[in-house]
């Protein structure tokens, strides 16, 4: 039984319920949830958007304090404690970045399940952090 879980977290109804997930199957675990904010690069120079980057970052980080204090409202329901962490850059190198760091002996994270033409231009960041991960993962859809 992993002692060391993280639960990557986005403010989706998914991410919430990979989170209930990791604390019902894994009750004595110590539960990390990471909110990553993935700011996006002015396209006109620095100088043109600077206020608005600023104001971007700031309602970022806003919305993570709401996610990470809601994730704390539901490890609560569970009796249970939680670490809450916010995360600065891409989502799926942030995540498999903070599990290395804390040494997480699993990743639970929740996944939309996009298809076809949206997952080929977007991607999917459960999928590269399946891929690349050095522990096990598991998705919760």
């Amino acid at each position: 039984m992993a002692h060391s879980i993280l639960v990557p977290v986005d403010g989706s109804e998914r991410a919430f319920e990979a989170l209930e997930f990791a604390l019902e199957h894994y009750p004595d675990a110590d539960v990390t949830a990471l909110h990553v904010i993935e700011l996006g690069t002015p396209r006109y120079g620095q100088g043109s958007l600077q206020g608005w980057s600023d104001e971007v970052r700031r309602e970022e980080e806003a919305h993570a304090d709401e996610v990470l204090a809601e994730t704390e409202r539901i490890a609560a329901e569970y009796g249970d404690d939680i670490t809450t962490e916010t995360g600065i850059g891409r989502p799926s190198r942030s995540i498999l970045d903070y599990a290395d760091l804390i040494d997480a002996e699993q990743i639970v994270m929740g996944s939309e399940g996009r298809t076809g033409l949206s997952r080929m231009l977007l991607g999917s960041v459960a999928e590269t952090v399946t891929r690349r991960a050095e522990v096990p993962v598991t998705i919760v859809r």
